[in-house]
């Protein structure tokens, strides 16, 4: 079966038996230790997965990949190394037992959906203890904040890990190519400790983030006024010592942690 990418799903087969070893040498995987790999496609990548111990839960959304992969790999799925489900991954009830049970996120998605999967995965969980995800480059390079500015992505994902990207990726390593610069990008360490030491509420901290950067010509302080009283804002900013000009894109995440705490444990 020869399997034609979909443009509506966003499929970009990965080509490259070099960028697939840098995928697995940067998930550093441990034997019989779960990984869930979304939108295995041809499954060039689930092999690896497969060959490196892990215990691999793919979740396909194509039925032609699907059908294609358990033909591929049914000596895997029968022997219990790899679950194949077919479903959304955003929808789809996934056989991941509740932290702090560890697993790791290691794909090829399809680029649309970025955003959402980094927001379902560290915000809402089950959360994994690393990610390594092929993602469009601008992204990636907006997540470490390359350029020195932040931004709701790169706040929403440091909050939680830590991000590193660790190669740019030719367009030529997929079929087809894609019309953008692709990175795999690693998001190391990933929890949610920043929350629990500051007793703070990530449903509160991102309300905040997301309205201090609502606005960018206007100053944080000014932002975040449609949140929370000015006079709360003045405490905190006089506790904290902050600029009243600072401006969202300087602001980095501990900062954002501190005015969090000032506003809703001061």
């Amino acid at each position: 079966m020869n399997l034609i990418p979909k443009k509506s799903l966003g499929q970009h087969f990965l080509n490259s038996p070099h960028v697939l070893a840098q995928i697995i040498s940067a998930a550093q995987i441990k034997k019989g230790e779960t990984v869930l790999e979304i939108g295995p496609g041809t499954g060039i990548l689930t092999r690896p997965l497969l060959d490196s111990g892990a215990k691999v839960i793919a979740v396909e959304k194509d039925v032609r990949a699907f059908e294609f992969l358990k033909g591929i790999f049914s000596n895997e799925i029968a022997d219990g190394q790899l679950e194949l489900i077919h479903g959304d991954v955003l929808e789809a009830p996934l056989p991941l037992t509740p932290n702090p049970s560890p697993f790791a996120i290691v794909a090829n998605i399809p680029y649309y959906i970025t955003g959402a999967i980094l927001e379902k995965f560290l915000e809402h969980g089950p959360r994994p203890d690393r990610m390594v995800l092929l993602v469009q480059k601008e992204v990636a390079e907006r997540i470490v904040a390359r350029d020195g500015k932040e931004s709701i992505l790169s706040i929403s994902v440091k909050a939680f890990g830590a991000p590193k990207i660790v190669a740019a990726v030719p367009r030529g390593a997929f079929t087809p190519p894609p019309t953008v610069e692709s990175a795999i990008l690693a998001i190391e360490n990933i929890s949610d400790s920043e929350f629990t030491k500051g007793s703070i509420d990530a449903k509160k901290f991102f309300t905040v983030v997301r309205a201090g950067f609502a606005h960018k010509r206007k100053y944080l302080v000014r932002n975040l006024e449609s949140v929370v009283p000015a006079s709360k804002l003045e405490e905190a900013w006089q506790k904290i010592g902050l600029d009243h000009k600072v401006r969202s894109e300087n602001m980095e995440l501990m900062s954002w942690f501190a005015i969090c705490s000032a506003i809703f444990n001061g």
